[in-house]
């Protein structure tokens, strides 16, 4: 084991860990407002493992809809790990097969963005960096979900301290430190605009997956990166 990748994983899954603790305890407490209980709220969050996700889905169950419907529902809102797979997975080349299926397991929006920004800095993905960032934000929403479990019954509604805003506040910061990408702002706007409309238009939870789809689109369309240019054209010019 690395002990220097060990540390930055250590230190990276901390910060995300206390950043999202908030937001664990609300998954918590809305769970059992919804019916659940603090056992099932425990293996949800451990065996399911996909914050947004899961307070759709549990939503969805307070409202009895159908269980086609809240699976549908659950893979829209999580889409976008599709496309982080997919991103991912030439880094995780050097991976075994176990190793690839559990760091998929773990992997959440701030690992991907701190994935990212190491593998275009030169700095190391080992597995050893990965697993232990991972895990640290693992157990964090574990324990945290089931804390907001078990003591959600004292808070009452905890949307009347403006807990559910957390996530979206989360979000933003994620997606600002990509801020200075080539065609970031293009994207963004285009992602935001979609999710807006679909939200009022088509509903939740598809406005998440539309935005992406448009931002997608958008970022398809834009003129590649001059760096980018110039590699494409290098070879041809041997």
């Amino acid at each position: 084991m690395n002990r220097s990748d060990f540390l930055a994983g250590l230190r990276s899954g901390f910060v995300v860990a206390v950043s999202s603790a908030p937001f664990a305890v609300l998954f918590g407490a809305v769970a059992v407002d919804n019916g659940l209980s603090v056992l099932d709220v425990g293996l949800m969050s451990a065996l399911v493992f996909a914050g947004a996700s899961q307070l759709v889905g549990i939503e969805l169950f307070g409202s009895h809809v159908p269980a086609w419907l809240i699976v549908l529902s659950i893979l829209a809102v999580n889409f976008r790990h599709v496309l982080y797979s997919a991103a991912l997975a030439p880094m995780f080349s050097r991976y075994s097969p176990m190793q690839r299926l559990l760091a998929f397991f773990l992997l959440t929006d701030p690992q991907y963005a701190d994935a990212i920004r190491r593998s275009e800095t030169n700095q190391s993905l080992s597995f050893t960096w990965y697993l232990t960032f991972g895990l640290v934000v693992w157990l964090q929403w574990g324990v945290f979900s089931v804390l907001g479990a078990w003591f959600g019954g004292l808070l009452g509604d905890p949307r009347t301290f403006a807990i559910d805003v957390l996530l979206p506040i989360y979000f933003l910061g994620l997606v600002v430190t990509f801020r200075r990408r080539t065609g970031f702002y293009p994207v963004v706007l285009a992602s935001m605009t979609g999710a807006v409309l679909a939200y009022h238009f088509v509903g939740s939870p598809w406005h998440v997956s539309i935005g992406a789809v448009l931002g997608i689109l958008v970022a398809v369309l834009l003129p590649a990166p001059l760096a980018q240019a110039r590699s494409s054209v290098a070879p041809e010019a041997h």
